[in-house]
């Protein structure tokens, strides 16, 4: 066989453009909230809020609503002006360097971020998305350089002091250079602005912000560039029609009411409920599918963004403050006094035009094939380089195969690496290849999954860390019905599965000796603990004899047990420490107690309880045995007429 090289292939412009405008929106993204905050604090206390505007007597310019607005006798004071100042580019330049480098990378993305706001007289948001990355991609390198090179003892001392060396020279850098160029960027688009305006041509803008929405751009441009421009604006007149030039929802509108009257199949099914999440919701990204199904419905979402920027600019009508998300609700919460009826008919003008121009596509379409919306809605997740929050309302389930499922727990060694080996051999078992399922601490998770099985306790939390993924909730960890659930959806979204069997992605541990991690004196035959709370102190103190842990350790996994239950079922208790207390882990160990009466763990009979403290993955492999082990009738009867420790340690060794 001759051998090939494969050339790499070249990424071109537009996959690089969708990935900054994906990278972009995951940095605005988590901070909406924030965004909404600073927008109702605007609308309420501003000089032309609604409180100014509905009661005379809190037009005081030596009262409680100017001194919170920053009106009157407290000029450059107040709430609204440091928020959009100094939190709001902080909160999204600490997630960019969270996305870039986790907690350090947060830390001195902000501080990096700090700089560019300081060195400047403009809302930094479009600076924050360059320092906080950037930020965090520094401290990244430098952790690399001296990574396993510094001695015990001084790793707090230089890791403390690399970030915060690291966020001051960023920050300097950000004060003098990177601060007054995208100030002067964002001064130059507000002149180009200016010019749009006097000379009528504002509408003209739909042309560039209709297809960037398509492309995942449209946060960088509503939150980057008009936002601080609106923002000017609206501190000096009270409102801009900036805010609606992107968040408009009546161009998307009018593309799914097109569908619901003149669509086919799939697409006209599920365009009312796309509709509902659109316009009430605010989640403008539902509509994109439709539009990549058919991609001269473009022209009908420009000129229904025309239509509706020209209308703002007759009737001058304008927001407060962003709407954020793009919900109707969110507009109206933010329309200035005075702008109500024009900004109820850009809506309409936008929605009535983008309805017309899609009707008139849609009917002299001469495709007769039905448009795939399934392709389609993958083919938009493809855009956005992660899966869609929205995407099972187009399709009814799953639109593209899972490759990758986590099983998150608090601290990522305990229950979710039980759970995860359970389900890996139910995948594997099921013959289903190229999906890959890993075990990780809550928080540390990444939006990057797939699937995520958390326990029902967790899950809320769970769907911070991934809102695109497919989130199940369990409640016990060894005999759940869920994964059997989870086995049919693989079925149906990987389609049939392969008979290569070398290419089955479900992958166990290595299959290391248990003597590292369990050792003999760490096997107990008969457990002296009458109660939960006793059994996990003496799993716990057998991890201290074995010197795996520090004393401390055996307090984090009491804490541990009041936030989720270890009990994972089939007469097994898995206690653990929390995330926070792996710095008490001197290297990886597990303790065996069996009890000869079950103890009542929250309800459930407890008869085996096994401790667990990992430093690294050298546990995972006797963990999948024992998850096989407990899945086994037969091996948990040998566990049970067990009578010496060296009998435990060869079940758990022996089973596959």
């Amino acid at each position: 066989m001759t051998a090939t090289t494969e050339t790499p292939q070249r990424v071109s412009l537009r996959v690089r453009v969708q990935q900054l405008g994906t990278a972009l929106s995951n940095m605005v993204m988590p901070n909406i909230g924030a965004f909404i905050a600073w927008g109702l604090i605007t609308a309420l206390f501003i000089k032309t809020g609604w409180l100014p505007g509905l009661f005379d007597s809190l037009q005081n310019p030596d009262g409680w609503v100017a001194h919170i607005g920053g009106w009157g006798a407290f000029e450059k004071g107040g709430i609204v002006g440091p928020m959009i100042t100094y939190l709001l580019p902080i909160l999204i330049g600490s997630t960019g360097g969270r996305m870039v480098y986790g907690t350090r990378g947060a830390v001195v993305g902000a501080i990096t971020t700090m700089g560019v706001v300081a060195g400047s007289d403009v809302p930094m948001f479009m600076g924050a998305m360059i320092m906080g990355p950037l930020g965090g991609w520094v401290i990244k390198k430098l952790d690399a350089l001296w990574d396993g090179k510094i001695r015990p003892g001084f790793e707090m001392l230089v890791n403390n002091f690399s970030a915060g060396i690291a966020g001051l020279v960023m920050a300097v850098i950000g004060f003098f250079g990177v601060g007054p160029v995208v100030a002067a960027f964002t001064r130059g688009a507000g002149h180009g602005v200016d010019f749009l305006v006097g000379h009528d041509l504002l509408p003209l803008t739909s042309i560039f912000i209709e297809p960037a929405k398509v492309l995942f751009l449209n946060n960088a441009i509503n939150h980057g560039v008009l936002t601080p421009l609106g923002t000017t604006q609206a501190l000096a007149t009270g409102k801009s029609a900036l805010f609606l030039l992107e968040a408009n929802p009546g161009p998307g509108l009018g593309i799914l009411l097109a569908f619901m009257v003149f669509g086919r199949g799939a697409a006209k099914a599920s365009a009312p409920g796309a509709a509902i999440i659109q316009f009430l919701g605010g989640i403008h990204e539902i509509y994109f599918p439709y539009v990549l199904m058919k991609p001269k419905l473009i022209a009908a979402t420009i000129l229904g963004g025309m239509t509706g920027v020209f209308i703002n600019v007759l009737f001058g009508s304008g927001l407060r403050a962003p709407a954020a998300p793009g919900s109707i609700i969110a507009v109206y919460a933010q329309t200035a006094s005075g702008s109500y009826l024009g900004v109820t008919l850009s809506v309409l003008g936008a929605a009535t035009v983008s309805f017309a121009v899609a009707a008139v596509l849609l009917k002299t379409d001469r495709a007769t094939d039905e448009p795939d919306l399934a392709a389609a809605t993958a083919e938009m997740e493809a855009l956005k380089g992660k899966r869609s929050s929205v995407a099972a309302a187009l399709t009814g389930g799953s639109t593209a195969p899972i490759s990758n499922i986590v099983f998150a727990c608090d601290a990522g060694m305990g229950s979710s690496a039980m759970g995860a080996s359970v389900l890996r051999k139910k995948i594997r078992d099921a013959g289903i290849t190229g999906v890959t399922v890993v075990n990780q601490a809550i928080s540390n998770l990444t939006d990057t999954y797939g699937l995520a099985v958390t326990h029902r306790d967790l899950t809320d939390r769970a769907r911070q860390k991934t809102p695109s993924a497919l989130h199940v909730s369990v409640d016990d960890f060894m005999n759940s019905p869920r994964y059997d659930e989870i086995v049919e959806l693989l079925g149906r979204t990987n389609g049939t599965p392969a008979s290569d069997e070398s290419s089955t992605a479900p992958t166990e541990p290595d299959s290391d000796s248990a003597d590292d991690v369990l050792s003999l004196d760490s096997i107990v035959l008969a457990g002296s603990a009458t109660t939960a709370e006793a059994a996990i102190t003496e799993a716990g103190n057998l991890l201290v004899s074995a010197q795996a842990v520090d004393a401390a350790y055996v307090d984090a996994m009491h804490e541990r047990e009041k936030s989720v239950s270890t009990y994972m079922g089939n007469g097994l208790a898995i206690p653990h420490g929390t995330n926070d207390a792996k710095g008490a882990i001197r290297h990886s160990g597990i303790s065996f107690v069996r009890y000869p009466e079950p103890i009542d763990w929250n309800g459930k009979p407890a008869e085996f309880v096994v401790g667990i403290a990992g430093a690294g993955k050298d546990h995972m492999a006797l963990l999948t045995r024992i998850a096989h082990v407990f899945l086994d009738k037969d091996e948990v009867e040998r566990l049970r007429r067990a009578s010496t420790p060296e009998e435990v340690r060869a079940v758990l060794s022996e089973s596959r």
